[in-house]
Parts: C-alpha cells; structure tokens; sequence
C-alpha cells in the first residue's frame, strides 16, 4: 500500500537500518563505556566494539583498519584531510588542486585555507560534470602538494575518472584526497588500486547514524602525515582527540557491513526505479538530464525543467514527494547551484533543476506516484502559463 510522503531524497540522507538500530541501541545504555577507559571490563567491551566496527568500515574501502579515523561526519573529516596536509606540507609546497563542482564543505575549506596562503586552482568541469584530464595534467606545479576531486557528484551522481586521477598524482609525486560522501556504499571502492590517499565519507548516507563519519588515512606507499585539527586525549591515532561516539560507531561499523554484502541487490533494485523514473520524466516537453549519462550512481537523476521554475515546481508537490533542489548542505542558499554553473548551465535552467534521488527502501508504487503527480502538476503549471498570455 502507497504511503505518503514519498522520500527522494536519499542524497540528502538515509533513514537507519532496522539492523543498524538495533546493533547500536546496547551501547546507549549496556556496554555504555568510554572506549579510552580500557582498565575495566565496560572500557573493554567499548573499546572492542569500536576495533570491529573499524574493521567493518576498512573492508568496505578496502584499507586496513588502522588508516580509518573516525570523525563526527564528512565535513570534519574533509576539514581534517585539507587543513593536516597544508599544515604537514605547506613548507614543502601551497598549492593544491581542485574542482569548481567539489561540495561546499571542499570549497569553502579551500577558501579558508587561502587565507592562510594556500594557492587553489579551481578546476573547470565539461559540460557532463567531468573532470578534464588534459587540464589537470597541466594544472600541476612543481609546488602542488594534493589533487582534492570527489568521487561522486552530490548533485548529479557524476563519477570522476577517480583511478586515472590516482595515477596523475602518483606519477607527480602529489596526494590524492576524495571525498566519497555519496559514493560510499553504491560503488566498489578500493584506495589501493585507485590510489587514494585521503578518502572522507559519513555514515548517514548508507543507512547508517548521523553524526558519525571517518576519514581513511593512507598509512604506507606513502605514508601520509597530517597536523591535527583538535587537541585533547590524542584518541583516534592522535588525529581526532575526544571521546569517541560509541553507539554512532558501532553503527557505522554495521552499515558498513550490510552496504558490502547487499550493494550489487540494492543498486541493482534502485537503479531500476531511478531508470523507470527519468525515462517518464525526460519524455516531458522541456525536461533535460543533468549530467553524463552513464559515469554515474545509480541512485540519483537530476533534471532541468524549462516549463516551471524548480522552485515553484517543488513546492507544488513537496507535500506528497520529498526532492531537492540542489546540495542538501545548500538548502538555505537562494543561489543557483554552483555544480550546475560549473557545468555551464544558464542561471534560469540551473534553478529549474530537481535532484531526485532514490534509495533501497523506495518502491515501484512510489516511483509511479512521483511520475504521475510530476505530469500532472506541469501540465496544470502549463495551462496556466497559456491562461496568463491570453
């Protein structure tokens, strides 16, 4: 049976995972230990319970266990990565390349780290939302000191060439940072075989807690070296100092878990619906995909609607479908999103952009819903547009 509101946007978050709740619910008030207080059997029990769970998260990403760094979620772990390495590195080399299409936690970290003298290149994307590798290449500098290009787009779901990237940097000579936010879970990842060297994700995107993330930090081949961005009891290898959030681990560690043994199920249920949901919606007048058509997840379509703005678009249905109109992180912005302006989108196409992104709990019922209510409510929108010409 059909229940409303549908929720489309998984990009934005993810509810927990019956499986996930019900691992982390003992650690709130059973083993509620401090996992730092390991000289009796609650520390213990803690302290184990963090040791599986960054086990759990390591094997998703293919890393060993002692190059994750549990963090309160992607936008520390992003800060973290870029503020350690300039700090680390900035004698060496300021400069540092990136994407104009990167999240605003990217960007704006950039922005503050030029501040402190950090010169940035802001790479331009092609109009797919791909990285040019050509300008790359040539964007290198004999002080360039890290490449810091995402994973997967949060917006359009565009996968950059990330193992062609890892090897540009390798040859260089120069670090390689991702942030893996929305890719983790719906794609394979490996940071050996694609090089990485710094990888940021969170855990609220795959099912998993808010307020929890990690950031992978390569230990060897090289081995990486960051300044720390918070002093205290020197948890987490001395990077991340403060008690750790234990359920939230445990949590993470659990997702992690089922997001590699159910990933090929999951995206492979999802990428049908989100396939059946833009094929309906792009055979409407004037609605134009966003973003390269195959390098991308599964999970997400972004469409431009040229007959209504997105925004008018959005409230008329945002009663019964839960969409965006951009990065949830931007919501509060009332500018055109800035990674469909580095795409080369004009401003009035950019705001007529929606973000419908699906996840594994969304149905064909849902699906069939948001394209029947789309359709109808543009066609009423349009009549109304003819009714005003008159």
């Amino acid at each position: 049976m059909l229940k409303l509101p549908v929720y489309l946007d998984y990009h934005a978050t993810s509810p927990c995972d019956q499986e996930v709740l019900d691992a982390m619910l003992p650690y709130f008030n059973q083993h509620f230990g401090n996992a730092s207080a390991k000289g009796y059997l609650f520390g213990w029990q803690a302290s184990e319970a963090v040791k599986i769970a960054r086990e759990q998260v390591a094997a998703l990403i293919g890393s060993d266990p002692s190059e994750i760094i549990f963090t309160s979620g992607a936008t520390e772990s992003v800060n973290l990565a870029l503020k350690g390495i300039f700090g680390a590195l900035s004698a060496k080399g300021k400069h540092i390349i990136t994407s104009a299409s990167e999240h605003r936690a990217v960007l704006d970290t950039c922005k503050h780290l030029e501040n402190l003298g950090a010169e940035i290149s802001y790479l331009p994307v092609q109009e797919d939302g791909l990285t040019d590798l050509d300008i790359l290449k040539k964007s290198i500098r004999p002080d360039t000191i890290l490449i810091a290009i995402m994973y997967a787009n949060n917006e359009t779901g565009v996968l950059q060439p990330v193992h062609s990237i890892g090897e540009i940097a390798k040859q260089n000579g120069i670090l390689f940072f991702s942030d893996a936010t929305q890719a983790l879970g719906k794609v394979s990842i490996d940071v050996n075989l694609e090089k990485i060297d710094l990888l940021a994700f969170s855990a609220h995107k795959l099912y998993g807690p808010k307020g929890v993330g990690a950031l992978y930090v390569r230990r060897k081949s090289p081995r990486v070296r960051l300044i720390p961005q918070q002093d205290g009891g020197g948890q987490e290898g001395g990077l991340r100092s403060g008690t750790q959030n234990v359920p939230g681990i445990v949590g993470f560690g659990k997702a992690a878990e089922l997001a590699k043994k159910d990933m090929n199920l999951n995206m492979g249920h999802i990428r049908q619906l989100r396939d059946k949901l833009e094929k309906a919606l792009l055979g409407l007048q004037g609605a134009t995909l966003n973003g390269n058509s195959e390098q991308r997840l599964p999970t997400v379509t972004n469409i431009s609607f040229d007959q209504a703005h997105g925004n008018r678009l959005i409230t008329s249905i945002l009663k019964d479908i839960a969409v965006s109109s951009g990065s949830a992180c931007s919501s509060a912005s009332p500018e055109p999103s800035h990674v469909l302006k580095s795409m080369g989108l004009n401003e009035p196409m950019a705001r007529q952009a929606i973000r419908f992104s699906l996840g594994k709990y969304n149905t064909r019922e849902e699906i069939q819903y948001v394209i029947d209510k789309v359709t109808r409510t543009l066609k009423e929108q349009d009549r109304e547009f003819k009714m005003a010409d008159i």
